[in-house]
């Protein structure tokens, strides 16, 4: 039996990557330091739904609640792995901007703590999540994996540029090949509190205004989370096809507006949300735009879910998971 190691089990990308994996007859073993960044309980829902995944099949999951910077490394050496999902980070674009260090001491020490553990044990196949944030206002659209990214808008952003760097010395200096993920605006079940769209389903459910930032001029590439974890699938499965240190974007293809992505909530929970419109926020893009077309070419991926599936399947997994907190 195969055996992966994902950081960031407990995350909302992370919850559903382990879950696919263990459906494919993957043994996962987790790794979360399960921070206070946003609510611990959301965070242990997700990991007794992994947990609940893995009973009702013949693959094993277990999660060790440790930091990326602590001794769990010689521990974890005693196990071989065949693959190594790397996903753990301090997330936020804002929260970078006040907080530089939590970011310094999570995205690229632990990257750096991660990379060792792969360069020691000589794992093969070694997948992290970088970020769309890492292009910046001048870069061309729609992105592609050639632009420089030299002129990061945030510290978040920074340092997800510096996990790129980093892999490309280590394969050129030690031979340790890696795929990087540019993730574009993951949606969808489980997903985190503190982005867009569970702020405004809360918000549409209790009734409460929403701040619609840069007056409702933005546009994301939103994608959602079950086409993101089919991607980074794909990507483990066919390492092969990795030569070195790559970059590949991975999302819909197609940006959405702002306003438009209200609407689809709007419409699903058939209420209507009163806006404020705002300045942008320090740090935001205002459009992102992904090619996609290495990722296809490469591992033939393509996403399957659109906005109305993608936002009425998180619409539906939000009522359930709070019953009856919104009427």
């Amino acid at each position: 039996m195969s055996r992966v190691l994902i950081t960031g089990a407990a995350g909302f990308i992370g919850m559903h990557t382990s879950i696919r994996f263990l459906k494919a007859g993957w043994e996962v073993i987790g790794l979360d330091n399960m921070n206070e960044y946003y609510s611990i309980d959301l965070k242990m829902n997700r990991v007794k739904e992994i947990y609940n995944v893995a009973a009702h099949s013949s693959n094993s999951f277990s999660l060790l609640q440790e930091d990326l910077n602590s001794d769990v490394w010689e521990r974890l050496s005693d196990h071989s792995f065949d693959a190594v999902i790397h996903l753990a980070a301090q997330a936020g674009v804002r929260y970078s901007i006040e907080n530089p260090r939590a970011y310094l001491e999570s995205n690229i020490l632990g990257f750096q703590s991660v990379i060792e553990f792969i360069d020691k044990h000589s794992i093969e196949r070694f997948v992290y999540a970088s970020s769309s944030s890492v292009y910046g206002k001048s870069s061309v659209q729609p992105f592609t994996e050639t632009e420089s990214c030299n002129q990061p808008e945030s510290y978040y952003a920074a340092t997800k540029k510096s996990n790129e760097l980093m892999a490309q010395s280590y394969y050129k200096t030690k031979g340790v090949s890696s795929m990087g993920l540019r993730f574009f605006t993951v949606y969808g079940p489980w997903g985190r509190p503190d982005m867009a769209p569970y702020l405004f389903a809360k918000a549409a459910f209790k009734g409460e205004p929403i701040k619609v930032f840069n007056h409702g001029n933005q546009k994301r590439d939103f994608t959602y989370v079950g086409d993101i974890v089919e991607g980074i699938f794909l990507s483990v499965e066919e390492f092969e096809k990795v030569k070195g240190a790559e970059i590949f974007n991975i999302g819909f293809g197609a940006p959405t507006g702002l306003m438009d992505f209200i609407s689809e909530i709007e419409s699903v929970t058939s209420r209507e949300l009163e806006k404020s419109l705002v300045e942008a926020q320090l740090g935001d893009v205002e459009v992102t735009y992904a090619n996609t077309r290495k990722l296809q070419s490469t591992f033939g991926y393509s996403p399957k879910v659109g906005l109305e599936e993608g936002v009425s399947n998180f619409i539906e997994w939000f009522k359930s998971y709070h019953e009856n907190s919104y009427s």
